[in-house]
């Protein structure tokens, strides 16, 4: 069964050009089913039925996993059993009849202009100033997700044309424009750059994704911003003021390399609380706090 999980993750890799987080995610997941199964002493996927995974979900439950993160489990389960169906090593898919979790709408967390410039400003306790600065206005001019930014190289940037190649999820390439600021930072921190990867740490080796969420959030504490700061709120913010300035649902999500509009469509329910602020503040027959 482990080997069958490993071949899936493969297949998921090579053929499908599916993340690498999305894969250790399945995998993770799948592992875990495996552990399950085991105490079930169920030992084939065919010995599977609906009603064990009734179980196990009922065991994520107890675990107080969020419904978002089972809806994921599921989609794990349902990704093996399909491939398995599809290469004739099993009958019948039975996850197909477990329902999913519904999810509350959630708006995500994000900043204003004025606390992004507040991040932008000089700060004496920063070994890197000009990296950070220039991290930041990266993130926020282009829209990165985190791993996209910790992953560029010197020979993704194309200041002439103010241009930025982004590898994104699933190994798809984009090209995002750079705002001026952006390319301003950009060209002072390569003033004296000589590593290929674009952001570097103290010893010169690529930056890591824990390592920029540790630089963000601290810069935000010693900002004065009095919320617990990650690098996405930066793209959220940068999502949020683009589609204000354009009202176009579909240039921003080429903007953030969404592969689905549903992706972006959250950012429609920000723009509307937008909205509804300026009416309270100025329409004359808003309600007055």
């Amino acid at each position: 069964m482990k080997k069958q999980i490993i071949d899936f993750i493969s297949y998921l890799k090579i053929e499908r050009n599916y993340a690498i987080n999305t894969q250790r995610a399945y995998e993770r997941d799948l592992l875990q089913l495996l552990d399950f199964l085991k105490v079930q002493k169920i030992s084939s996927w065919q010995a599977l039925d609906t009603d064990n995974l009734n179980l196990f979900v009922m065991q994520l439950r107890h675990n107080n996993i969020s419904s978002r993160s089972i809806r994921r489990y599921l989609s794990s389960i349902k990704g093996l059993l399909t491939y398995l169906v599809n290469h004739g090593e099993l009958e019948h898919n039975c996850a197909v009849q477990l329902r999913t979790p519904k999810i509350a709408q959630t708006l995500p967390d994000t900043l204003t202009y004025d606390q992004l410039l507040m991040m932008l400003k000089p700060q004496k306790t920063s070994r890197f100033e000009q990296r950070d600065v220039c991290i930041i206005e990266v993130i926020y001019s282009c829209g990165l997700r985190v791993s996209e930014l910790v992953n560029l190289n010197v020979s993704d940037v194309d200041l002439s044309q103010g241009f930025l190649s982004v590898l994104g999820k699933g190994g798809k390439m984009r090209y995002t424009p750079l705002g001026d600021s952006a390319i301003k930072a950009i060209k002072c921190y390569l003033h004296k750059h000589q590593a290929s990867a674009l952001f570097v740490n103290k010893s010169g080796d690529r930056i890591g994704v824990r390592a920029l969420q540790n630089m963000i959030k601290k810069r935000a504490l010693t900002a004065g911003i009095k919320v617990n700061v990650h690098p996405h709120m930066l793209r959220h913010a940068a999502a949020t003021h683009f589609l204000q300035s354009s009202h176009d649902l579909r240039s921003t999500q080429e903007f953030l390399g969404h592969a689905s509009i549903k992706s972006t469509q959250v950012y429609t329910h920000l723009d509307f609380l937008e909205l509804s602020k300026v009416y309270d503040k100025c329409h004359p027959r808003a309600k007055k706090p």
